[in-house]
């Protein structure tokens, strides 16, 4: 440990080298029902194979209720006035309140009706919701009878949902009588629960809807357990019945997230109670600088997601702060200035996106009149940090939105970009705002947080012992790229394992390495001074002669040509050198004309100057498609390139209708049509320009 070091760096350090008294310290935030003994323990697991590997679990002994610390404490300590949740439903046209107070009632009596209907502790149910206040209180109600939420995210096909049905083997779902997608209108629910519940094998007990009024759930199939939400509600009222919190085993499950699978059932990432609490508690605090009351946090993801289970739902609340639920798209309901107007009324002091809502921001507002106007007036003056996860954020956004939070936000404003998945629960890497939030520092205090570096997802945050490694599992010096792993034990808030599947676990995450690393599945590399670079998924590095490229290092360079807006690269097959980097672009200068797929002989060279100065000459481009709307994405902001690749594979043997595999996380499915259709239109012109050639020799 340097001699200077910031205080984040002396909290890392601090919780990996003696993690039973740093989190112990945190523990002792939360309120247990049963104190736990130690922070820490160790043993090794054997699996039915014989294979044996290292098990840890965080707080063993402890019992804990989350929903007594998210809500009950807060109003026991006479803060029940507090706004716990604020709704902002553009498309609806709603704006809505709950106090700490409100929420505990609603919680109660929902938790009363989920145990009449025969939810029990350790029980699994389902929730398939849209955006509104309804499903923070049916997790929570969940939660507070010591059962498992399992979201799904509201809107999926019949078939994903079935999926998740059969593999969670649920005691009921809670969903809506419809969605709401935007500019697009009410997406009728009804059917794709009955769909799924038809295909999957596993019958749910109990379909419980809340009935919005924009398209209703008529006439309920009383056989089939369809209840109404809000009659049954009603009814319990009526009657006094409400449940008390259920505290677990700080080892027991609070919920279960699904990864996407494209074959077979999809990972359930299984999050254990005791340690969610406590490392949540910590990074909400540290990372976020979201403290307590009268701090309020902007989280625009979905519950739906691992962001907004753990930074709409559980950490706001955790901490007694306010937690806003956005019912909208960061464009279109009504247009880019939702997000920066939002802030301005609601005086938010964290927002966290996705780089892919930024993008989609700049492009319909690219001088960002409307985050001036805002700013104008001082109504972003109460932001402390944008933060931005969910996929590499390119420099360009990162340096463009610090210039204008140094101009109009709070002092010391900064743009955070941070770097988790699933199965963290939490950052791994990031720039903490509130860095001494740790308590365990013993330098000076740092007002500031660590510089920011673009094209870096920060230091790692305590628990996470993130290293660089080869594929043979040997640590490569700083500056060189490869597998990002990290050592046993992870932070609190990570999982330890599947949910009812331990042979999985050690097979995705375990096995590559032989126990010794837990693989992210991501590439990239930590530099001198110990910023961590995420540059792609480790199945997107291009082989091009034996030399291995991180496409998101090929994209950075492409995008730093001014005429670029977008880039996704991947990688197309090539005779003698196996691979070469493929880019799909889309230009900033908008043409209502049909632009030809292939990309002017002087783009395509100055773009390739830039990644030969870049990156080096052998990561030349191997050729370039132009167009718009044909970058396909998840519904969380993640390129799929592996669809692009497909295409693109598929496009080089001339099998331009040849079926691939799209996961059901897709955004918007026509645009995998649109790709499909430059592509076929890339390799005609293509052919044309050999026959071209031809004659004229």
């Amino acid at each position: 440990m340097a001699p200077h070091a910031h205080s984040q760096q002396v909290a890392h350090a601090a919780s990996l080298s003696d993690p039973e008294a740093f989190w112990t310290d945190h523990a002792k935030r939360l309120h247990w029902h049963k104190q736990p003994s130690c922070a820490l323990t160790r043993r090794t697991k054997t699996l039915p194979g014989g294979v044996r590997h290292e098990h840890w679990s965080w707080f063993p002994d402890g019992e804990i209720s989350t929903t007594y610390n998210c809500v009950d404490r807060h109003v026991l300590a006479g803060r029940g006035e507090d706004v716990a949740i604020l709704w902002e439903s553009p498309v609806t046209g709603t704006v809505e309140k709950y106090s700490y107070a409100r929420l505990l009632d609603e919680v109660e009596v929902l938790a009363g009706v989920l145990r009449e209907e025969g939810v029990k502790k350790g029980d699994v149910v389902i929730i398939y919701m849209p955006m509104i206040p309804a499903a923070l209180i049916a997790a929570l109600a969940i939660t507070r009878l010591g059962a498992i939420h399992a979201a799904v995210f509201g809107g999926f096909a019949a078939q994903s949902l079935a999926q998740r049905i059969e593999a969670a083997r649920p005691r009921a779902i809670m969903t809506a009588s419809c969605g709401i997608e935007g500019s697009k209108g009410p997406i009728d629910y009804r059917p794709l629960v009955e769909g799924a519940v038809r295909a999957s094998p596993f019958k749910p007990e109990k379909v419980i809807f809340w009935q919005r009024d924009q398209l209703r759930w008529n006439n309920p199939d009383k056989l089939g357990g369809q209840r109404n939400w809000q009659r049954l509600v009603k009814s319990a009222r009526m009657r006094g019945v409400r449940a008390g919190p259920v505290p677990v085993k700080s080892t027991d499950g609070l919920y279960v997230i699904y990864t996407s699978g494209t074959t077979g059932l999809p990972k359930g990432v299984l999050r254990e109670a005791g340690g969610h609490a406590v490392g949540l508690d910590l990074s909400v605090r540290m990372l976020f600088n979201v403290k307590g009351p009268g701090d309020v946090m902007f989280c625009a993801s979905d519950i739906g997601w691992v962001v907004g289970h753990s930074y709409i739902l559980y950490a706001p609340l955790l901490v007694g702060a306010t937690t806003i639920m956005f019912e909208g798209k960061p464009v279109g309901t009504p247009d880019a200035g939702v997000f920066w107007r939002i802030v301005e009324k609601h005086k938010v002091n964290a927002l966290f996106t996705a780089p892919t809502a930024m993008r989609a921001i700049r492009k319909d507002d690219p001088d960002d009149h409307l985050f001036k106007e805002v700013g104008k007036r001082g109504g972003l003056k109460t932001l402390r940090g944008l933060f931005l996860a969910g996929e590499r954020s390119e420099p360009s956004i990162v340096r463009a939105y610090q210039d204008l939070l140094a101009q109009y936000a709070a002092s010391g404003a900064s743009v955070i970009d941070n770097w988790w998945s699933s199965e963290s629960g939490s950052p791994i890497t990031g720039l903490a705002l509130n860095a001494d939030a740790s308590n365990v520092s013993s330098t000076k205090s740092h007002a500031a947080p660590l510089a920011i570096r673009p094209g870096s997802a920060g230091h790692p945050m305590p628990g996470f012992d993130v290293r660089i490694v080869d594929d043979a599992g040997i640590e490569v010096p700083a500056g060189t790229m490869g597998n990002i792993v990290m050592a046993a034990p992870l932070a609190p808030t990570a999982f330890t394992n599947l949910f009812e599947d331990d042979e999985r676990f050690y097979r995705g995450y375990l096995k590559r390495f032989d126990g010794r690393w837990v693989d992210t599945g991501d590439a990239g590399m930590i530099d001198e001074d110990g910023y961590v670079h995420i540059m792609s998924r480790s199945d997107d590095i291009i082989n091009v002669a034996a030399h291995r490229f991180s496409t998101g290092a090929i994209e950075q360079a492409i995008l730093s040509h001014p005429e670029i807006s977008e880039a996704s690269v991947v990688g197309i097959p090539h005779a003698l050198k196996g691979h070469l980097p493929f880019a799909f672009i889309h230009l900033r200068a908008s043409s209502s004309e049909k632009l030809p797929a292939s990309v002017p002989e002087k783009l395509f060279k100055e773009v390739n100057a830039l990644v030969r100065e870049q990156i080096g000459a052998i990561a030349s481009l191997g050729g370039m498609i132009q167009g718009k709307g044909m970058i396909p994405k998840t519904r969380s902001g993640k390129t799929l390139r592996r669809v692009l690749r497909a295409l693109v594979e598929n496009g080089v043997e001339g099998k331009f209708d040849e079926a691939v595999n799209v996961p059901p996380t897709v955004e918007d499915m026509s645009v995998v049509d649109v790709a499909r259709a430059r592509v076929r239109d890339y390799f005609a012109e293509k052919q044309e320009e050999k026959r071209g050639v031809k004659a004229k020799l």
